[in-house]
Protein backbone atom coordinates (compact mmCIF):
# COMPACT_ATOMS: atom_id res chain seq x y z
CA UNK A 1 0.00 0.00 0.00
CA UNK A 2 1.39 3.41 -0.94
CA UNK A 3 1.50 6.33 1.49
CA UNK A 4 -1.28 8.02 -0.49
CA UNK A 5 -3.49 4.90 -0.30
CA UNK A 6 -2.81 4.61 3.44
CA UNK A 7 -3.75 8.26 3.99
CA UNK A 8 -6.97 7.75 2.00
CA UNK A 9 -8.11 5.23 4.62
CA UNK A 10 -8.60 8.03 7.14
CA UNK A 11 -12.35 8.42 7.60
CA UNK A 12 -12.12 11.94 9.06
CA UNK A 13 -13.53 11.06 12.47
CA UNK A 14 -10.65 12.93 14.22
CA UNK A 15 -10.79 10.63 17.23
CA UNK A 16 -7.02 10.24 16.99
CA UNK A 17 -6.80 14.01 17.52
CA UNK A 18 -8.21 13.76 21.04
CA UNK A 19 -5.67 14.43 23.78
CA UNK A 20 -4.36 11.51 25.75
CA UNK A 21 -3.00 11.94 29.27
CA UNK A 22 -0.57 9.44 30.73
CA UNK A 23 -0.41 8.95 34.47
CA UNK A 24 3.29 9.22 35.32
CA UNK A 25 2.95 6.91 38.33
CA UNK A 26 0.82 4.11 36.89
CA UNK A 27 1.48 4.44 33.16
CA UNK A 28 -2.29 4.36 32.62
CA UNK A 29 -3.49 6.25 29.54
CA UNK A 30 -6.57 8.49 29.72
CA UNK A 31 -8.47 9.69 26.66
CA UNK A 32 -10.05 13.14 26.92
CA UNK A 33 -12.65 15.05 24.95
CA UNK A 34 -10.08 17.80 24.46
CA UNK A 35 -8.91 18.09 20.88
CA UNK A 36 -5.52 19.05 19.58
CA UNK A 37 -5.10 22.79 19.11
CA UNK A 38 -4.59 22.19 15.38
CA UNK A 39 -7.90 20.36 14.86
CA UNK A 40 -10.50 22.17 12.78
CA UNK A 41 -13.43 21.01 14.91
CA UNK A 42 -16.04 21.52 12.19
CA UNK A 43 -14.18 19.75 9.39
CA UNK A 44 -12.53 17.19 11.73
CA UNK A 45 -9.24 17.68 9.91
CA UNK A 46 -5.87 19.00 10.96
CA UNK A 47 -5.52 22.69 10.14
CA UNK A 48 -1.77 22.26 9.48
CA UNK A 49 -1.35 18.61 8.50
CA UNK A 50 2.02 19.00 6.70
CA UNK A 51 3.61 20.64 9.78
CA UNK A 52 1.76 18.82 12.57
CA UNK A 53 4.80 16.99 13.94
CA UNK A 54 6.85 20.20 14.12
CA UNK A 55 4.06 22.14 15.82
CA UNK A 56 2.66 19.47 18.15
CA UNK A 57 5.29 17.43 20.00
CA UNK A 58 2.72 14.80 21.06
CA UNK A 59 1.26 14.17 17.60
CA UNK A 60 1.43 10.45 16.84
CA UNK A 61 2.08 9.17 13.34
CA UNK A 62 -0.45 6.45 12.57
CA UNK A 63 1.47 4.00 10.43
CA UNK A 64 0.85 0.42 9.31
CA UNK A 65 3.65 -0.65 11.65
CA UNK A 66 2.20 1.15 14.69
CA UNK A 67 -1.55 0.70 14.28
CA UNK A 68 -1.81 -2.54 16.24
CA UNK A 69 0.11 -0.98 19.15
CA UNK A 70 -2.17 2.06 19.48
CA UNK A 71 -4.79 0.59 21.81
CA UNK A 72 -6.49 3.98 22.18
CA UNK A 73 -7.47 4.04 18.51
CA UNK A 74 -11.22 3.54 18.28
CA UNK A 75 -12.70 0.22 17.18
CA UNK A 76 -14.29 2.12 14.27
CA UNK A 77 -10.92 3.29 12.88
CA UNK A 78 -10.38 2.07 9.31
CA UNK A 79 -6.68 1.57 9.94
CA UNK A 80 -7.42 -0.67 12.90
CA UNK A 81 -10.26 -2.53 11.15
CA UNK A 82 -8.13 -3.39 8.12
CA UNK A 83 -5.15 -4.37 10.28
CA UNK A 84 -7.46 -6.84 12.02
CA UNK A 85 -8.78 -8.23 8.73
CA UNK A 86 -12.18 -6.52 8.82
CA UNK A 87 -14.21 -4.56 6.28
CA UNK A 88 -14.92 -0.84 6.21
CA UNK A 89 -18.28 0.29 7.60
CA UNK A 90 -21.08 1.64 5.39
CA UNK A 91 -20.43 5.19 6.60
CA UNK A 92 -16.73 5.20 5.65
CA UNK A 93 -16.23 7.81 2.89
CA UNK A 94 -14.52 5.24 0.63
CA UNK A 95 -17.70 3.12 0.80
CA UNK A 96 -20.39 5.82 0.94
CA UNK A 97 -18.67 8.13 -1.53
CA UNK A 98 -19.38 11.09 0.75
CA UNK A 99 -17.05 12.74 3.30
CA UNK A 100 -19.99 13.73 5.54
CA UNK A 101 -21.25 10.18 6.08
CA UNK A 102 -18.83 9.72 9.01
CA UNK A 103 -20.38 12.76 10.72
CA UNK A 104 -23.95 11.78 9.87
CA UNK A 105 -23.36 8.35 11.41
CA UNK A 106 -22.18 9.99 14.65
CA UNK A 107 -18.71 8.49 14.42
CA UNK A 108 -16.72 11.72 14.32
CA UNK A 109 -15.87 14.10 17.15
CA UNK A 110 -17.73 16.94 15.45
CA UNK A 111 -19.80 18.87 17.95
CA UNK A 112 -18.53 17.38 21.21
CA UNK A 113 -14.88 18.29 21.58
CA UNK A 114 -13.30 21.25 23.27
CA UNK A 115 -9.99 22.58 22.02
CA UNK A 116 -7.03 22.25 24.33
CA UNK A 117 -6.38 25.96 23.67
CA UNK A 118 -6.90 27.87 26.89
CA UNK A 119 -7.30 24.77 29.09
CA UNK A 120 -4.69 24.65 31.84
CA UNK A 121 -2.81 21.40 32.45
CA UNK A 122 -4.33 21.32 35.93
CA UNK A 123 -7.85 21.24 34.44
CA UNK A 124 -7.27 18.63 31.72
CA UNK A 125 -8.21 15.72 33.99
CA UNK A 126 -11.76 17.10 34.12
CA UNK A 127 -12.18 16.10 30.46
CA UNK A 128 -11.25 12.40 30.74
CA UNK A 129 -13.79 10.18 28.97
CA UNK A 130 -12.04 6.79 29.00
CA UNK A 131 -9.05 5.10 30.59
CA UNK A 132 -6.84 2.34 29.22
CA UNK A 133 -4.44 -0.07 30.89
CA UNK A 134 -0.80 0.83 31.27
CA UNK A 135 0.68 2.24 28.08
CA UNK A 136 3.08 -0.06 26.23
Amino acid sequence: MTQREWEALCDGCARCCLLKLEDAETGKLHLTRLSCALLDQQRCRCSDYPNRFKRMKDCVAVTPEKITQLEWMPESCAYRILANGGDLAWWHPLISGRADSVHEAGISVRGWTKSEKGVSEDDMERYIIRSYPKAK
